[in-house]
């Protein structure tokens, strides 16, 4: 199994993961996503640059380099998502504190105990 291949199945992991989580309904499985998300972008920008192993990260005339950009991009990408995570957190936190409810909607679920639809005695 190549690198490439594990490489690309962790990404879409943390791909589903994340969509998975930022779809549900309590807004800390939605940081949670959120998260997740951005890891996976900070893979798939690191895994664009082609990596080479043991090679100068400068260029030199007549020589392979690194290239430099997505690593750059992975680095503004990290502190861009801790930046929106920690301000995601505080607003959570806020609306729960205002709301008293963990839901995105900031209404609790309602447990349906209507007879005629399954639910209650």
């Amino acid at each position: 199994m190549s690198i490439e291949f594990l490489l690309a199945s962790a990404i879409a992991v943390l791909t589903a993961a994340g969509i998975y989580l930022v779809l549900r309904a309590q807004t800390f499985s939605v940081v949670l996503g959120l998260a997740m998300l951005s890891y996976a972008i900070n893979a798939f920008l690191f895994a664009m640059g082609r990596l080479k192993v043991d090679l100068p990260p400068i260029y030199e005339t007549g020589a392979e380099y690194t290239d430099p950009l997505p690593q750059a991009l992975v680095l503004t990408a990290i502190v861009i998502a801790f930046g929106m995570t920690a301000l995601v957190v505080v607003l959570a936190l806020r609306t729960y504190l205002e709301t008293g409810s963990e839901h995105v909607d900031g209404t609790p679920e309602v447990e349906d105990t209507h007879p005629d639809r399954g639910g209650g005695a």
